[in-house]
């Protein structure tokens, strides 16, 4: 009887999971769930859990307790705003990663075109609101500590704060539609609002503010559209504005595919569910299904894609991103030297070219009189790639056996050709042997041999042209072609490594043994003279949107791909993040400076590490008391329903932003566990709520209330009293290091790896 007293209360307090198990609302009918938002319903507006139970009935209590519920958020709104704007303007020089984030604003000021391994939504709204307030674009971002002096930076740094203001207000939102308490809620934002680590990532020139709050905004978006009556002005409202930050979250950072990933798993199991409910039609489900195709794929993938028109369409003149392009695309650029040039369209035997590699800085083909040292490889004249366009880069196309066409109109050179280059500078040929690389010891070395052109057999490559057939034409700027050595059966190759003092320290160029097509080892022809072949203009080659979008994305990868560990730098590892392990020196190192240190409040981190580990334990004991049976009153089984479902999307969502950076090879560092540590604080706020209302198991009222009080009020005073202590990291401190007598922060290194 038990059982059944139990399952019959879990049936009649109607399901309250709100996202993954929420009931469905016939579109003829108003929803009936306690926790509509529907504008009509007298219920219209939230009211905490813990209001509801102490209202009477009267109106006159439940306005008392929707003003109680506006005056919270009020309270949240000003102090999450006034903790991140305050002092915004300190320290008045450039800090940690302003030095790129505030010069790529600079540069769509200015209209220069640059390269980054993000998408550019973020880098684009700093530089409009530098623009919109002033700052012309002027000031360099050489290096971290430059004064700013008379340059107007405060609307950058203040555009970055008032979106990182959003944080807690959108997390005080979630908690609340998700758990109807307006307790869990207020515990939410309080770890947010006086976390030191949310506040000195929001007060800079930098993406991860702007990132959060597309990340935010698109699960609270997620979260009210599934309180809503299906395909009302409300329901539509919500469903495209998760779209549109989606969009938005996947546009500042490829970290926006987990979010992605969050709600698309959400989006499926609601739609699971909808297939289950026999009230509804097969014609029902596919409107369900088409809408969120159109708010959740098609929307923010037309947004995403004008993001990248806009970014093409601002960023038009030259500007140091070109070499990380292929040359169509450069010539896209005004002020690049094959902007609006004429050229012969296919290569011929007599022409005069640059030859660029396809990899991201894999350079120009290029020589110079300099000879390889004693001891590395044959001495013999040096063959790297070179980074920028030089006359060294120049090299003449022959036929392999010397004998040239003296025919008005010279023979083109097709897929399969076998050819000679001839250094034009030095007059040596490219050459090949099978002496061992400088650097990349299992590929062979490449040199310029000969002189005049004359060789020998070593000097013979064959063109082959990607995807090509015997017989294809090469065509400038767009073909991409492979040279193989005839001797050696090698691949002409830039294996992006860096050569020592002795080789300029340009880009070492090999002939690689493995015929693997790959970036490194394809080729185009950039610039082309031959004064016997008619010229076209390069603007019939110019690259299509769809080309041009698809190459920046293959940058991008390409580029978030090379971010390793370089040597002496401090890499984070992913298991730091959760215990605060080590922080991140945003601005000063001696006592003379101005110094800002990136660390969470460790009280704040550290309780939603005993979050993480405390939830799975209350799920599994009401997961067990709700299958045996036990008498549970209504209360009891909504809070056990809260945790386990509520908590759970929370509970993935923190997985989903932190899990996958186990797998990663790039270099890491503790703030890309930012959005992460926004999940956990709100499932913490969640967890000690259920667990300080669950004080009547061990006493009984009113000693259970107290209990209860107590707790809350040692939560809050902790988190506050930790923030005073810590709040100098965030806000700048000068004078003596933590070890040093007399410093504000003197007997607060808790953990040796902490660097304030």
């Amino acid at each position: 009887m038990a059982k059944e007293e139990c399952f019959t209360q879990l049936n009649t307090t109607g399901d309250t999971s709100t996202l993954r198990n929420r009931k469905h609302f016939p579109t003829s009918a108003k929803p009936l769930q306690r926790t509509s938002k529907d504008k009509d319903s007298p219920t219209a507006g939230h009211l905490p859990e813990d209001v509801t139970q102490s209202s009477n009935g009267t109106s006159g209590n439940f306005n008392k307790d929707l003003q109680s519920s506006g005056v919270l958020l009020m309270l949240v709104v000003g102090l999450s705003f006034s903790t991140r704007l305050y002092k915004i303007t300190e320290p008045p020089h450039v800090c940690w990663d302003e030095t790129h984030f505030g010069k790529m604003g600079s540069y769509y000021i200015n209209r220069t075109f640059f390269f980054d391994v993000h998408p550019p939504l973020g880098k684009m709204l700093i530089g409009l609101a530098g623009y919109m307030t002033g700052y012309d674009g002027t000031f360099p971002f050489v290096k971290p500590g430059d004064k700013y002096e008379h340059h107007n930076y405060w609307g950058m740094r203040g555009f970055c704060a008032v979106l990182g203001s959003f944080l807690p207000i959108f997390a005080y939102l979630i908690v609340l539609e998700l758990s109807q308490s307006g307790t869990a809620a207020l515990i939410t934002a309080t770890l947010l609002i006086f976390d030191t680590g949310c506040i000195t990532i929001s007060q800079y020139i930098l993406l991860d503010p702007i990132l959060l709050f597309f990340i935010m905004a698109a699960v609270l978006s997620m979260v009210k559209f599934n309180q809503h009556r299906p395909f009302s002005w409300d329901w539509w409202l919500w469903l495209v504005l998760t779209g549109v930050n989606l969009a938005g979250a996947l546009g500042v950072k490829f970290v926006g595919l987990f979010v992605i990933l969050l709600v698309g798993l959400n989006t499926v199991w609601d739609l699971w569910r909808l297939l289950g409910d026999l009230t509804l039609s097969l014609v029902d489900i596919t409107k369900h299904f088409l809408a969120r195709v159109v708010g959740l794929i098609l929307l923010p993938l037309f947004l995403y894609v004008t993001i990248f028109a806009v970014h093409f369409v601002v960023l038009n003149k030259s500007g140091p991103g070109d070499g990380f392009f292929s040359s169509a695309f450069q010539s896209r650029l005004i002020g690049n030297n094959l902007h609006n040039a004429s050229m012969p369209e296919y290569l011929a035997y007599g022409s005069t070219i640059t030859v660029k590699n396809l990899r991201i800085a894999g350079g120009y083909l290029h020589s110079h009189w300099h000879l390889y040292p004693e001891g590395v490889g044959a001495r013999q004249q040096q063959v790297t790639a070179y980074l920028h366009k030089d006359y060294n880069n120049l090299w003449l196309v022959h036929r392999q056996d010397h004998n040239e066409s003296q025919s008005e109109t010279p023979d083109l050179i097709r897929h399969g050709d076998i050819i000679r280059l001839e250094h034009k500078e030095t007059t040596r040929n490219l050459h090949g042997h099978l002496h061992e690389a400088p650097l990349t010891k299992k590929h062979f070395q490449v040199t310029g041999y000969g002189i005049n052109g004359t060789g020998d057999t070593n000097d013979l490559w064959q063109v082959e042209v990607c995807g090509g057939r015997k017989g294809d034409l090469v065509k400038v700027l767009r073909s991409k072609v492979r040279f193989l050595h005839r001797a050696t059966g090698c691949v002409l190759y830039s294996s992006g490594k860096t050569l020592p003092k002795w080789g300029w320290e340009q880009v070492e160029v090999t002939c690689s043994p493995y015929l693997k097509e790959t970036p490194s080892s394809q080729w185009n022809i950039e610039d082309h003279i031959n004064p016997k072949l008619p010229n076209i203009s390069l603007s019939v080659l110019k690259p299509h949107f769809l080309e041009i979008l698809l190459e920046s994305h293959i940058v991008m990868i390409r580029g978030n791909r090379g971010l390793k560990p370089k040597d002496n730098e401090m890499n984070s590892k992913p298991w730091h993040w959760p215990i605060n392990y080590q922080g991140l020196r945003f601005s000063g190192v001696n006592d003379t400076e101005y110094r800002v240190y990136l660390l969470g409040n460790p009280v704040v981190w550290w309780m939603n590490l005993a979050s993480l580990g405390l939830y799975p334990i209350m799920v599994a004991v009401a997961s067990i008391a709700l299958q045996r049976g036990f008498s549970l009153g209504q209360k009891r089984i909504e809070h056990a329903l809260v945790l386990m479902s509520e908590g759970g999307l929370l509970l993935l969502g923190w997985l989903l932003h932190y899990a996958p950076f186990y797998t990663m090879g790039r270099v890491l560092y503790y703030h890309h566990y930012f959005p992460a540590m926004l999940f956990s604080s709100m499932l913490t706020g969640i967890t000690f709520d259920i667990l300080l209302k669950s004080t009547d198991l061990l006493l009984h009222p009113p000693y259970s209330d107290w209990l209860q009080r107590l707790g809350q009020a040692v939560l809050l005073f902790s988190v506050l009293y930790s923030f005073y202590l810590f709040h100098p990291l965030s806000y700048g401190m000068t004078g003596p290091l933590a070890h040093e007598p007399g410093s504000a922060m003197a007997g607060l290194k808790w953990m040796d790896s902490w660097e304030f």
